[in-house]
Order: C-alpha cells, then sequence, then structure tokens
C-alpha cells in the first residue's frame, strides 16, 4: 500500500515536458499553413453541372461565365461564382399552383374582366429559359416575380380587350399568340435576360356554376354547328369534282358524236355526189340499181321479179315455177332469161 502512494507521488511530482519558443511558433505556422492551403484549394476549384452555367464576379465586377464541367478561380474576396440553371426549361403557373398531383386555383390570378365586361378564367403555362446571365442577376431582383407579374399582365391586356364568347371559343389560339407578343415586348424592354420560349392556356372559361354551365351549351353547339359546316364542306367537295367529271365525260361524248355524224353526213354526201355523177352519165341504169338496191334492204328476203311493162300485149308470168326455180337455187332475184324481154325493167 506504502508502495503505491509513493509511485502516485512520484508522477504528480514530475513536471510536463517543455517546448522550447520555437518550436511552438513552428506548430502554430504549420497549422495555419495547412489551414490556408485547405481553403484555398476548396474555393480555388469548383463544378458547373449539366444544366447550370456559372458568372464569374472578380472584386464584386461581373467579368464572364463557364459552362459544364470542373474550373479554377482566385480565391474569395477576389473572385466570386453564382451558378444558374441557364440551360434548363423552367415554367411558372398563371391562376394556379401545383403541388404534385394537386392543383391548387389562384383565383385573384385567373379571374380577369373581358372586353364585354364579363367575368372569365384563365389558366396559363409560361415556359421559358435564362438567355443572358448578366442581365438576369442584375437588371430584376426577383425574375420569377418578375416574369409572373408580366404574363399575368399581357393576359388581362389582351382578354380585356376581346368578348367572352370570342375568348372561349375560337379566339383562344388568337390570344395566347397576342399574349406571346406582349410578354416577348415586356422581356425585350427590360432587358430582363429571359427568354420566352411557350405561353399555352389551360382553360379560359367563365366562373364556374349556371354561367359556365350556361357557356358550356353554347360551346357545344358552336362545335355542333362546325361540325356540320366541316361535314357539308366534305359532301361538297366529293361531290362537285364527280359532277365536274361526269359533266366532261358527256362533253366529250357529246364531241365524239358529233365528229362521228359530221363524218358519216359528209361520208353520205361524198357518196351520194358520186352517185349522182354516174346518175348523170347514164340516168336509166344507175335509176334501176338504186331501185334494186333499196328493195333489197327494205325486203332482204322478198322474191323480186322484173318484167316488162312497155308491151302492148300481157305477160304471162309463170309465178309458181318461178317460186319454185328460185327456192332451189336460192337465188333473190330470177336469170334475165326467165323473165319476159322487151322494153325497160321497173
Amino acid at each position: 500500500m506504502d508502495q503505491d502512494q509513493n509511485q502516485s507521488q512520484t508522477q504528480m511530482n514530475r513536471k510536463p515536458p517543455e517546448f522550447k519558443p520555437g518550436t511552438v511558433k513552428k506548430i502554430v505556422i504549420g497549422l495555419a499553413a495547412a489551414i490556408i492551403i485547405i481553403y484555398l484549394g476548396s474555393s480555388s476549384f469548383y463544378t458547373v453541372q449539366e444544366q447550370e452555367r456559372a458568372a464569374i464576379l472578380t472584386f464584386g465586377k461581373y467579368t464572364g461565365e463557364n459552362s459544364a464541367g470542373l474550373h479554377f478561380k482566385w480565391p474569395y474576396p477576389i473572385q466570386q461564382v453564382i451558378t444558374v440553371p441557364a440551360e434548363l426549361t423552367q415554367r411558372i403557373h398563371i391562376g394556379y399552383r401545383q403541388n404534385g398531383d394537386e392543383v391548387i386555383p389562384v383565383d385573384e390570378e385567373a379571374m380577369m374582366i373581358t372586353g364585354d365586361e364579363n367575368i372569365v378564367s384563365a389558366d396559363a403555362v409560361v415556359q421559358w429559359k435564362i438567355s443572358n446571365i448578366h442581365d438576369y442577376l442584375y437588371n430584376i431582383d426577383d425574375p420569377e416575380q418578375f416574369l409572373r407579374n408580366a404574363a399575368s399582365s399581357s393576359i388581362r391586356s389582351v382578354i380585356g380587350s376581346e368578348k367572352l364568347d370570342y375568348a372561349i371559343t375560337d379566339g383562344k389560339t388568337v390570344i395566347q399568340d397576342k399574349v406571346r407578343e406582349r410578354l416577348l415586348e415586356l422581356q425585350a424592354k427590360y432587358n430582363t435576360g429571359i427568354q420566352i420560349i411557350d405561353i399555352k392556356f389551360q382553360d379560359i372559361e367563365p366562373p364556374s356554376g349556371q354561367v359556365a354551365e350556361a357557356f358550356r351549351e353554347v360551346t357545344n353547339a358552336r362545335e355542333e354547328k362546325n361540325t356540320k359546316i366541316n361535314n357539308a364542306a366534305k359532301y361538297e367537295n366529293d361531290r362537285i369534282p364527280k359532277a365536274r367529271g361526269e359533266a366532261q365525260a358527256l362533253i366529250e361524248n357529246a364531241e365524239g358524236q358529233k365528229k362521228s355524224r359530221i363524218l358519216n353526213a359528209e361520208g353520205d354526201v361524198a357518196k351520194f355526189n358520186a352517185i349522182f355523177g354516174e346518175y348523170k352519165n347514164n340516168p336509166g341504169v344507175t335509176q334501176s340499181r338504186l331501185v334494186l338496191e333499196t328493195l333489197e334492204k327494205i325486203l332482204p328476203n322478198a322474191q323480186i321479179f322484173i318484167t316488162n311493162s312497155n308491151s302492148d300485149t300481157v305477160n304471162y308470168l309463170p309465178l309458181n315455177e318461178l317460186l319454185r326455180n328460185g327456192s332451189s337455187n336460192n337465188s333473190a332475184t330470177p336469170p334475165a332469161a326467165n323473165a319476159p324481154q322487151g322494153g325497160d325493167a321497173e
């Protein structure tokens, strides 16, 4: 027991090791240098993500920008870096807010007055991105709020000059284009550094209730009217070309018949002229031939007998024999020897 007490007392009487003043100074300087090196290393390199761009401030003044990747800069306060999502397409909602799948209406933004003093509710989505980092950082304090106010002002200005019936039916696309033009003018006027990609209306409709139901019926009736007009135009476009084709076919057929009849008439005239020329040369023979040809045409199966009627005697015609001979010979006209001679043939 006494031995343990002596050892404890001996340890208590020992003095802590003493460092020389130069050694302590070196340790402090080394620690300070290590801290400075760590700080410089951590503040001299920075990373820009794929959808970001970095604005470089040298002594608080904008001096340049960098795109995605690992970059070097002078440590603070010499240089400072501000990253913004310049490559990301962003969107803001006018007239409502979207929290996940939940849609929260904002009536103070959505409700507005039309040109004919009616109330309408308009919801829109504005797609935008940063086009100029310098203007975006220094020309406006709150870019998103500025864009929201500018979009709401543009929508109210355009809808305030249009009638309600036009705004909720056929004029939605036209109003959308006008709002986009005015929003672009505001961004260019104030040099916001914001690029408007698109603006789309989700709904332009009267407030809910009986008014909305009445206008919904009007809209349905107008759509039904447009559908019937389109169907009628489709029927017209289908029938008119067919009718024109049929008319053209009739005209061409008539032209063909006209040319055919003209050619036939010209052929008949030429034939008549030829016959008339022969008739002038030998009228008797030509007349007899024409009579016989005509009889053959109008009486194709008849038996024809030619007699001489110029004599004073009565001719005897053995018709039964002639008919039997004609049947046996299978001839339409009997030989000239079978008929009595004398005078012209008739």
